[in-house]
């Protein structure tokens, strides 16, 4: 029960912009914290000794610290306490509360499978939708948004599509994500249909991805396909992906190939020091840093962005446009949070790249692959995005890195099975 609650969890979270925008009148952000309630009510009543089953290793106490830190934010007297409990909830809680529950739920291979094809099945359904909005035109809720939010969606009389979730940023990089995944995973052994089920899915998401308008999605792509490159343990695999990037790279920077398509126009930009938007931007994080010097704590949580605007308002951040998690984060937890958050996350990813470098089957292992190149990919993109702490990146991320750490099990007993087959005959 608790298994099928946590995946109706992993499903809401790529809906419930969606609900929100086309019902409305209900607190739908509440109800991820509702159905983490009940997960935990279920595996309280059917199994409470396995509350402290698989969680001892390092990811949960990284992501406990980080709790830690986040709870003595409360602490900071720059930001309101409604404003730390608002903000709490993504930064730190779901986080840690989800992946703990994922330790000790998702045990199997079977569970990463279905893991797999919701997120596959429900990314195509988002680029779907967004097709739907680009060439077919707005449902009333999604005009009422596009209204309300015109000046970041509507460019140049041009849409950036927005699916089902929150906004364009987060739809463009849950793209890039889903649709390296999907690429990683068709290079398995495995049925033609699978193989090309897969690349149509890779090439529905990355279409998805320049659709929306999302810039910095692209480096989704490439520091995942860095990663995904590097556990592959293929030299000519090595050579032949770095030759691949460069010159895809090399025909965005230097050639203007593609330009009378807006979506290849945009994408272009993201390669382009001299781009406004990011001068813009990097000027913003210089009078930051003037700002931080008197704060190595931060403003607090809830300080800036939507928390910061609702709780916080009339204060310098409140004001302060985030773009970046990375920047959000330092503006929040001073250099001393982002410090332990950047370390916090570098020492997963290692630990994701190290686990999947030992794991001996080939089937489960090109699935390691695939979810660890999608994690590192969407960290860097989040430089330039806030992205992984909003769903649907979060909970993907966050079961991401459950399945990682629970592999060794799943590969362990994958090679235990002949041996009990022969001992069973």
């Amino acid at each position: 029960m608790q298994k099928s609650l946590l995946f109706v969890l992993l499903v809401y979270c790529f809906i419930f912009g969606f609900l929100f925008r086309e019902i409305g009148s209900l607190p739908y952000g509440f109800f991820v914290e509702g159905l983490i309630v009940l997960v935990i009510i279920t595996v309280a009543i059917n199994a409470p000794q396995s509350f402290f089953k698989g969680i001892n290793n390092d990811l949960f106490y990284c992501l406990l610290i980080w709790f830690g830190v986040s709870l003595l934010e409360a602490l900071n007297p720059e930001a309101s306490i409604i404003g730390w409990v608002a903000e709490l909830r993504s930064i730190a809680l779901y986080p840690f509360i989800i992946t703990w529950l994922s330790l000790i739920i998702f045990k199997s291979q079977k569970d990463l499978n279905l893991f797999l094809v919701i997120i596959i099945s429900f990314s195509v359904l988002a680029t779907l939708n967004g097709i739907k909005q680009l060439f077919f035109g707005l449902s009333a809720g999604e005009n009422e948004f596009l209204q309300a939010n015109a000046a970041t969606h509507l460019l140049w009389g041009r849409l950036r599509v927005f699916s089902f979730y929150t906004d364009a940023g987060q739809f463009g990089a849950s793209q890039a994500h889903i649709g390296l995944v999907a690429l990683i995973l068709s290079f398995g052994e495995m049925k033609a249909w699978k193989r090309l089920a897969l690349l149509s899915a890779s090439a529905f998401c990355i279409y998805g991805m320049l659709i929306s308008g999302t810039r910095g999605a692209l480096f989704a792509l490439l520091a995942g396909g860095v990663f995904a490159i590097f556990l592959s343990k293929n030299f000519k695999a090595m050579l032949l992906g770095s030759a691949l990037a460069a010159f895809f790279v090399g025909i965005l920077m230097f050639t203007h190939i593609g330009d009378n398509n807006y979506q290849i126009y945009r994408l272009r930009t993201a390669l382009n020091p001299e781009d406004a938007s990011l001068n813009v931007r990097l000027i913003n994080q210089q009078n930051l840093r003037k700002y931080m010097e008197s704060r190595p704590f931060g403003g607090g949580l809830g300080s800036l962005g939507y928390n910061g605007m609702l709780y916080n308002g009339g204060t310098y951040l409140s004001s302060f446009p985030p773009d970046s998690l990375f920047v959000k984060i330092w503006a929040m937890y001073g250099v001393v949070g982002l410090t332990i958050w950047f370390a916090i996350m570098m020492f997963i990813l290692g630990k994701c790249c190290g686990i999947t470098w030992m794991i001996q089957n080939k089937q489960l292992r090109i699935k390691l692959i695939a979810l660890t190149a999608g994690f590192g990919g969407i960290l860097f993109c989040s430089y330039g995005n806030e992205v992984m702490n909003t769903m649907p990146s979060a909970i993907v991320v966050y079961l991401s890195w459950a399945f990682i750490y629970r592999s060794p099990q799943m590969d362990m007993e994958r090679n235990l099975l002949p041996l009990k087959e022969h001992l069973t005959i």
